[in-house]
């Protein structure tokens, strides 16, 4: 198995639907920011490819045909010298959606309570939100990120650089309101018949992902209260 597609564009821009949707033409498995969150293993892979350690990508990415979103999209033009082959996929979004969208989500999910209290408590969120601010809020935008028009520049800045880096016949600018036919043309597969394109993880569902994820740190902490308490009484009988 080899990477036969290489996401380049940004987080928000729909990878997440487009990880669902070349899984759905047989390009799967594809990798995707939310592979590093339930492997704990590849923080460190990653954090390292940025500080300039080699990786033995053909290795790493053994088990997936394709990969979207960050970390990925940051290393695109090194995985295009991994993977001459692999065709590279821009998803775009309108700039002003794609700012609202991102700043509503992945930027304040490790800034809320919630998960600030997590870090705390487990390793692996620590570890994970570390590398998400080398690879997003402090390499891509600088720690400038909340300055809105300079945000937006560079999303923009990153999608003529990739137009000028990547060969005119390995790319596809892409953006996921056109749904399978543009998408399957540049791929050369079949459109799914009566299959609609999937429509994933859009800001309102990730935000009642950040709601689910109190309601368990809730749950969490109401059990340690519980334990202190029982120990407590259990010590002064």
């Amino acid at each position: 198995m080899t990477i036969k597609v290489i996401g380049a564009g940004f987080g928000r821009t729909g990878t997440t639907s487009i990880k669902a949707a070349l899984e759905e033409l047989g390009f799967g498995k594809c990798y995707h920011m939310i592979e590093v969150m339930t492997h704990p293993a590849h923080v460190g892979v990653w954090s390292g490819a940025l500080g300039g350690q080699p990786v033995d990508w053909r290795t790493f990415l053994a088990d997936y045909q394709a990969i979207v979103d960050w970390p990925g999209c940051t290393l695109y033009q090194e995985l295009m010298a991994v993977y001459p082959e692999a065709k590279v996929l821009l998803t775009v979004r309108n700039p002003e959606a794609w700012y609202e969208s991102t700043r509503n989500t992945i930027y304040r999910l490790p800034r809320s309570p919630v998960m600030r209290t997590l870090r705390l408590f487990v390793p692996h969120f620590r570890r994970f939100f570390r590398m998400n601010d080398q690879f997003i809020w402090q390499g891509t935008f600088g720690g400038n990120f909340e300055d809105r028009q300079q945000a937006i520049a560079t999303f923009q800045a990153h999608i003529e650089a990739v137009k000028q880096a990547v060969p005119a016949e390995r790319l596809i600018v892409y953006d996921v309101r056109d749904g399978w036919e543009p998408l399957c043309t540049f791929l050369n597969v079949p459109a799914p018949q009566g299959q609609p394109f999937p429509r994933l993880n859009d800001t309102a569902t990730m935000r009642r992902m950040m709601w689910l994820s109190f309601v368990a740190l809730a749950g969490i902490l109401a059990a340690l209260v519980g334990l202190v308490w029982w120990l407590f009484r259990r010590l002064m009988q």
